[in-house]
């Protein structure tokens, strides 16, 4: 019997930031690129739930998060608080909390720095990996005055979305036989793989829920079948040293305007470097970026520097330099709007 959890850390950005700042308690909270009074280029990396309110969420141009903070305001509400974070403490915290994740489980594969799968099939029920699953919440709350969200099911899929099932602070267990019903209710988007366009192309059909889904054949849901189905052989990965250091972002609407895009690939720098500089690593050699175009074609361009190097100009000059062809004809004659931009250093020391 396999048993897989899913923990997710709840607005883990701003809730640090409100944990190491009693004035911002209670206060809409957004961490982000600064905003310059609705001026501002660069994204929201994490919003708290009271500025999820404000419809302010992870990914939006920071310059319309300000806009709905102003509205907000006016209309006699709470003024929000927007801060650019401190990577290096995020990162410091997440190691913490991957500590206490390895005291429960003997296999634990990081996804990101605020969530993690756990392995907790020893436990042999899924009544003991409940019991489990409350103690880690407990020890996380009690160490480091932070909440999170569990999810408990037979595989990695089900797992994960069940860890967002009931945010914040929740925790939700589904057995293998209740997950293919667990799935049946809720919109296509929780499947991973299915993105806007797959949705708006399938809503057309009159297809909005997984149960919908079901209804379509094998043939016409090559990738999905299986998943809609609550099945997913995918193992966890262990103890994973990463090799490199990266981060996405993916626009709330696809953009074509070269000034948001140049600066969110300076902020997406700025966030490689700072997670880099907070790392136990002290040169890199390789420079990569990522783009998906609206049509979700996907590209990746990297160059490999002479030498190790371990200077912030340097990574924000090779990302730019590899990024500039995409604005013209040289790598976008037909002049595609983009959806994703990513930055990578590789080859790290």
């Amino acid at each position: 019997m396999r048993i897989i959890g899913h923990l997710d850390m709840d607005a883990f950005f701003a809730a640090v930031e409100e944990r190491d700042h009693k004035w911002l308690q209670g206060k809409p909270v957004i961490v982000g690129a600064d905003p310059k009074d609705g001026a501002g280029r660069g994204v929201v990396s994490t919003a708290n739930y009271k500025a999820r309110e404000y419809g302010v969420c992870s990914a939006l141009p920071i310059s319309r998060a300000w806009k709905l903070c102003e509205e907000a305001r006016k209309n006699g509400k709470a003024k929000c608080f927007f801060l650019a974070g401190n990577f290096r403490k995020y990162e410091e915290v997440s190691g913490k909390i991957m500590e206490i994740l390895r005291s429960y489980s003997d296999l634990v594969e990081e996804a990101s720095v605020d969530e993690a799968y756990f392995d907790l099939s020893v436990e042999g029920s899924f009544e003991m990996a409940e019991l489990i699953a409350k103690k880690i919440k407990e020890e996380v709350f009690g160490k480091e005055m932070l909440s999170c969200s569990i999810g408990i099911g037979p595989n990695k899929l089900i797992a994960k979305i069940a860890s967002d099932f009931k945010k914040p602070d929740g925790l939700t267990v589904i057995k293998e036989e209740d997950a293919e019903k667990f799935l049946e209710p809720m919109p296509i988007r929780k499947i991973p793989g299915i993105g806007p366009k797959t949705e708006a192309i399938f809503s057309k059909k009159g297809v909005k829920t997984v149960l919908d889904l079901k209804k379509l054949s094998q043939n016409e849901l090559p990738h999905f079948y299986d998943k809609i189905r609550g099945k997913d052989e995918a193992i966890l990965i262990q103890e994973y040293d990463a090799k490199s250091i990266s981060e996405e972002n993916t626009f709330g609407t696809d953009v074509r305007d070269p000034v948001l895009l140049l600066e969110t690939l300076k902020d997406l720098a700025e966030q490689v470097y700072r997670r880099f500089h907070a790392s136990k690593y002290k040169s890199f050699r390789t420079v990569s970026i990522k783009i998906r175009f609206e049509n979700f074609l996907t590209k990746t361009r990297a160059h490999t520097l002479a030498k190790q190097a371990s200077n912030k100009k340097i990574l924000e000059r090779e990302a730019m330099k590899l990024f500039l062809p995409f604005l013209d004809s040289r790598e976008n004659p037909r002049k595609w709007k983009i959806r994703l931009l990513g930055v990578k250093i590789e080859k790290l020391t």
